[in-house]
């Protein structure tokens, strides 16, 4: 039996929840278009047992696999957006925060060059 990598044992519950969550909808996409999951594990290149974890929601599975399923259910082109810079909030926070300092070093130093210069 494999071994289980520990980033998938140290998957943070909201990651985890998310991952069920498009599995789900994975799964009811198939559904609608009235496919079995033979099919569509043929269609995906995959097994029948990993579909079934695929459709869970196991971390386990490759993200291959979770693009494919989009491509085919015609969403694959939203994937990129998921990690889109614009959306990266954190990062921003951080920019944020750093020209807050910037600015704070210069109002310090301007306000001393000012000081200076009125010291006869």
């Amino acid at each position: 039996m494999p071994k289980t990598p520990p980033a998938l044992t140290a998957l943070p519950p909201a990651a985890a929840q998310a991952l069920r969550g498009l599995g789900e909808n994975l799964a009811i996409a198939r559904v609608r278009r009235r496919e079995s999951q033979r099919t569509w594990a043929r269609r995906l290149g995959c097994s029948v047992p990993t579909l079934i974890r695929l459709e869970r929601g196991d971390p386990g599975v490759g993200m291959g696999l979770y693009a494919t399923a989009l491509w085919l259910i015609g969403r694959v082109t939203a994937l990129p957006e998921l990690a889109a810079p614009s959306e990266d909030r954190g990062a921003l926070e951080g920019e944020v925060r750093a020209a807050l300092k910037r600015r704070a070093r210069r109002a310090a130093a301007s306000a001393a060059a000012r000081d200076g210069r009125r010291e006869p």
